[in-house]
């Protein structure tokens, strides 16, 4: 059976942890709204992507 001989230290774990750490998202414009999404996601807000209307967005109430 693998077993450690020697104990990893705190310094040694965390420095093999430090790229492990997630990434922050990454938004742009939209070119029609100009609200902030995800991109190559259509937009929550007016439902266009790439210029033209995909999805049609109506009022929630």
């Amino acid at each position: 059976m693998a077993v450690p001989k020697k104990k990893i230290s705190k310094s040694r774990r965390n420095m093999r942890r430090a790229h492990d750490s997630l990434a922050s998202s990454v938004y742009e414009e939209c070119s029609n709204c100009g609200e902030l999404k995800q991109p190559h996601h259509v937009c929550g807000e007016c439902g266009h992507y790439k210029d033209r209307e995909v999805v049609e967005v109506g009022d929630a109430a």
